[in-house]
């Protein structure tokens, strides 16, 4: 039976358009990534108004190494100064970090913040934000089928008893509900080889905003559009 949807538990986001952003305004492509940084914070605050739970954000791809040196050591010096910046704001709302993507590709500073910030927020209960960092959806699933092979070849489990609920117990975001709600700023309308697994059965909004000027009342916005559709999941 078909559903009206509540409050979405869990949204992710495609955080697109600060290239662009910083475009438009005649500014180099670094300060679309350091007001995005803000944009951040805004739906942080929004999503605790909100009631959401978890907040999945797509922070850097696996592509993304493939951009110029400079602006990836740019975007890692963004980072850092991020969960340095924010660590205090985490704590003070009660918000977990997580993060997700083959973190060993980050450098060993980056690795250092993520560590202690996961570490000093572990207990805290409003929210979970996760961070996808050097993430790939098609590198996670090829991880979690290599762990299952894996785990056969030595006798460890049965082919026969692999289901979709043992596979998800090897990805990355094993413990974490699937995301209800997709959201992608720019207007573009692709998926970007973002959680793939877990979006299955996710609504999509896609906001024409470019990711900096999203804000609070653009997240309210998404969710009544979440709020208005009928979440079928293959049923009638």
């Amino acid at each position: 039976m078909a559903t009206y949807p509540s409050i979405p538990r869990h949204v992710a986001i495609i955080m697109d358009g600060n290239g662009r952003w910083a475009k438009e305004r005649g500014r180099p492509r670094i300060e679309g990534h350091r007001a995005g940084a803000e944009s951040v914070t805004e739906v942080l605050k929004g999503c605790i108004e909100q009631g959401v739970e978890y907040l999945t954000l797509y922070a850097f791809s696996s592509e993304n190494w493939s951009r110029p040196e400079t602006e990836v050591s740019a975007l890692m010096t963004l980072l850092n100064h991020f969960l340095k910046a924010k660590l205090k704001d985490l704590d003070r709302q009660n918000i977990r970090l997580l993060t997700i993507g083959q973190l060993d590709r980050l450098p060993a500073k980056t690795r250092a913040l993520i560590e202690r910030t996961e570490a000093h927020t572990a207990n805290h209960t409003a929210m979970t934000l996760v961070l996808a960092l050097s993430y790939g959806g098609r590198e996670e699933i090829v991880a979690a089928a290599r762990s299952l092979a894996s785990d056969a070849a030595a006798g460890k489990i049965n082919p026969a008893d692999i289901d979709g609920e043992l596979f998800a117990s090897r990805l990355q975001t094993a413990g974490i509900p699937d995301p209800d709600l997709l959201i992608r700023t720019s207007g573009e309308m692709r998926i970007s080889n973002f959680l793939l697994w877990q979006i299955s059965y996710a609504e999509i909004v896609i906001v024409k905003k470019f990711w900096p000027d999203f804000g609070k009342s653009d997240l309210a916005e998404a969710i009544e559009e979440y709020q208005r559709r009928h979440r079928r999941f293959g049923a009638l």
